[in-house]
């Protein structure tokens, strides 16, 4: 799967409280979420969503609580990708439960500017500035865990073994 979009670019830990805040987790609805999305950190998050589709950010991205409504935001805001320096771990299998590609890339909030276009390729772990030409090897995701993003989440993948 290739992935191409423009970024958004955040700072380190950003926590699951201010990528949805709690006032808003009445709901599980992603797309009821993604209004909400970024909303106290980034006042123009959904102005910015017509131009941008991958979160560049620093380290311990998703820190806070355990709740899967901040992945479910940030897929339901249309968000294709999230690099990061890295993740909290609950963040990160959240985000794969639910069909969220996240990629960790040492140094990432540095090689990356709000507004440049990149190009992920999913399957090869390969990130491509195609602003700055330049490309970055990262760890992909092995073949079980692409295959739960591949169906968009966890949950899909199940049913649909079930049902074979």
């Amino acid at each position: 799967m290739i992935i191409k979009g423009k970024v958004l670019q955040y700072g380190d830990n950003v926590d699951t409280d201010v990528i949805i805040p709690a006032r808003y987790l009445t709901t599980t609805d992603p797309l009821e979420l993604a209004k909400h999305c970024m909303e106290d950190l980034d006042p123009d998050f959904q102005k910015k969503l017509n131009n941008h589709s991958v979160i560049v950010a620093g380290k311990n991205f998703g820190c806070g609580s355990s709740r899967e409504h901040a992945p479910l935001a940030i897929k339901g805001s249309g968000i294709k990708a999230v690099i990061a320096s890295s993740f909290a771990r609950i963040f990160y299998r959240n985000a794969i439960n639910i069909g969220l590609p996240i990629l960790e890339l040492e140094k990432a909030n540095e090689r990356f500017h709000s507004g440049d276009e990149i190009e992920v390729d999913l399957q090869r772990g390969i990130i491509t500035n195609l602003s700055q030409d330049k490309i970055y090897q990262t760890n992909p995701f092995p073949q079980f865990i692409q295959e739960i993003i591949d169906h968009g989440g966890l949950m899909n993948l199940v049913k649909e073994r079930i049902t074979s």
